[in-house]
């Protein structure tokens, strides 16, 4: 491939995987050297695939932003990252803003140097939008639920003793951040609070 001089090897395996990391790396630098890639870093996680802070994942990113090395070559997708298509997406496409290129090793038609790559990120960013209206169908689905069964969205309602509160001092001039540190009220769990300086401000507004 042209324009592919060094390479990063980047193989997880989670902490229930038996798997050995050595065995995604040996393939790994196998087909680099075939390539005629030289190898310039190898970042190597043992953590969930779902996490997105990963120690050696995060350090790929930071040496790819400085341009250290052409391409990240890693296993398969599954094992660069578990998050999601829309986070997946979001992480090639910050190598691809910071020129550098991306491989998958078992799945050779993820390719951002290959003929295929336009067609295979145009896939990725429409499942990433199927992800993102699934996330928002489960967001409304669970608004609805809660409406139903008669939960109280939003901010929890102050109690009238604290609305006076608030009332009776600003009408002595006292300033609304001074009544947000004077006036405090019980939760519905049993916990005093002071109130917050926005709830002051709802208060004297709706009067």
């Amino acid at each position: 491939m042209e324009g592919i001089n060094t390479v990063a090897i980047y193989a997880r395996v989670s902490t229930r995987d038996k798997q050995e990391t050595e065995n995604q790396l040996r393939e790994l630098r196998a087909y680099s050297k075939k390539q005629g890639w030289r190898i310039v870093g190898e970042y190597v996680d043992h953590e969930s695939g779902g996490k997105a802070d990963r120690p050696q994942f995060r350090r790929l990113f930071d040496d790819a932003h400085q341009r250290k090395f052409d391409m990240v070559l890693f296993w398969a997708l599954d094992r660069f990252s578990r998050e999601g298509v829309l986070r997946t997406l979001t992480y090639l496409n910050d190598l691809e803003l910071s020129g550098v290129e991306f491989k998958s090793y078992a799945e050779r038609y993820i390719d951002s140097s290959g003929l295929f790559k336009e067609a295979i990120l145009a896939i990725l960013a429409t499942l990433a939008k199927q992800e993102r209206i699934r996330l928002s169908e489960r967001v409304k689905a669970g608004l609805d639920r809660a409406r139903s069964e008669g939960r109280r969205l939003g901010r929890p309602k102050l109690p009238d003793s604290a609305i006076a509160k608030i009332r009776q001092l600003h009408r002595q001039g006292i300033s609304k951040r001074k009544i947000a540190r004077r006036v405090r009220y019980v939760d519905a769990s049993g916990r005093r609070k002071l109130v917050g300086w926005g709830s002051v401000r709802r208060v004297l507004a709706s009067r």
